[in-house]
């Protein structure tokens, strides 16, 4: 195969990897911002005082109806336990903020089969739980009391907000859709590189990496303890990629194809939150020491997860989905994924004009490093600049910008 000859089929499958989902990718992206816009979050941070039972699931419940990103979920999670949240409970919001979402749901049936998205609630609830159980007792309070202390410095409560008009006024307003478009247009600028990073790297994987190198990293043949190594190198394949939030995917998607177990895949979806920039996030939110033991723990609930939604499925006997010798077919038909991203690009047009109208100023700003739609009110970090004033989704996007200015756009 000619290097012209791989690198064009390596986009091409990354192509139609993205056909075969824009529209899910649009309605679930959709959803959430309507979610973000209608849905207050004021409320959140009052009920996440403790670990207990009632207040993880709050915090999962939260963390589902919130942004996907890792970053903006890493920040967000860290300003709840500043403003006087649990600790886990604000980890358990930040995994459902990244791993129970609806889009991520939809890509993974279509790409990967429904199996791995009922996996990714299924496991999902099992990550929750074990992060219940297993983070109060190997983090000690004191640790977490400095921080809080050290944070609260740079984090303080932000002005109330002025009271916001009923639900059912605000959805039946202008406004309060063109806010809901906003959050759609700013989620999908946010990860925008890690969607593309996601489709590129597993067209190129699909393309041109040959099964025997799969079948030689995955353990296979074992039995148990095959999907035992499986799930443990899952996220040690997610650190290594830089990849999170739904572009991880695709990925996932290529692993399937390559050989991996389906709790080795399930764990690599997971993974998203302990990529190195992440881990080096929380280290400059937390402290190194709370960091490693995070990671230590984020890790082995991630791989237990989907070792243990595995087994699960396997035990009520539903059948594994079939690893395709291609991830996604690779030509356009007139079918109802073509009539769905007719719809969808439609949707999203009409979606970037309401975005558009806004007037300026008002309530939102936008992060100028990632684009993200930030409630000046509950901001994560903000900086003034030559006497104009610049909010952001969190700390990272901040330090980026006060290194390397506004990226062009």
């Amino acid at each position: 195969m000619s290097f012209w000859h791989g690198a064009w089929h390596g986009l091409d499958e990354a192509f139609f990897m993205l056909w075969e989902t824009f529209w899910a990718l649009v309605l679930g992206f959709g959803l959430s911002g309507a979610v973000q816009a209608f849905v207050s979050r004021s409320g959140m941070r009052r009920a996440l005082g403790d670990h207990r039972p009632a207040a993880l699931t709050r915090a999962s419940f939260f963390g589902m109806i919130s942004s996907s990103c890792s970053y903006a979920s890493s920040a967000l999670a860290k300003t709840l336990f500043v403003r006087g949240a649990d600790f886990t409970a604000s980890v358990v919001f930040m995994v459902a903020s990244t791993n129970l979402v609806v889009e991520l749901g939809i890509v993974l049936w279509l790409l990967l089969g429904w199996q791995f998205a009922l996996a990714e609630f299924v496991g999902g609830v099992i990550m929750i739980a074990l992060l219940g159980l297993v983070l109060p007792r190997v983090i000690p309070a004191h640790w977490l009391a400095t921080a809080r202390s050290r944070l609260a410095g740079d984090d303080a409560e932000p002005g109330s907000a002025s009271a916001q008009a009923p639900l059912r006024e605000r959805l039946r307003s202008r406004d309060g859709w063109r806010d809901a478009a906003g959050y759609l247009v700013s989620d999908l600028t946010m990860i925008r590189r890690e969607l593309v990073l996601g489709f590129v790297v597993a067209g190129y994987l699909a393309a041109l990496v040959p099964m025997d190198f799969w079948s030689s990293l995955f353990l296979t043949g074992h039995g148990f303890w095959s999907s035992v190594e499986n799930a443990v190198l899952g996220p040690l394949l997610a650190i290594l990629s830089f990849v999170c939030s739904v572009g991880n995917v695709p990925l996932a998607a290529a692993l399937w194809q390559g050989g991996s177990s389906f709790g080795g895949v399930v764990s690599f979806v997971f993974a998203d939150l302990i990529t190195l920039p992440l881990l080096m996030i929380y280290r400059r939110y937390y402290g190194s020491a709370i960091t490693l033991r995070l990671a230590a723990v984020l890790w082995a609930v991630m791989s237990t997860g989907g070792l243990a939604t595995e087994y699960l499925l396997r035990a009520v006997a539903l059948p594994m989905p079939d690893r395709p010798r291609a991830v996604v077919a690779t030509t356009i038909s007139w079918n109802y994924t073509t009539v769905l991203n007719i719809i969808a690009a439609l949707a999203l047009a009409a979606t970037y004009l309401l975005y558009r109208s806004r007037p300026a100023g008002g309530r939102f700003a936008k992060d100028p490093v990632c684009g993200m739609q930030v409630d000046k009110q509950h901001a994560p970090a903000t900086t003034e600049v030559a006497g104009e004033q610049y909010w952001f989704c969190s700390d990272h996007c901040m330090h980026r910008f006060s290194r390397e200015g506004a990226p062009d756009r």
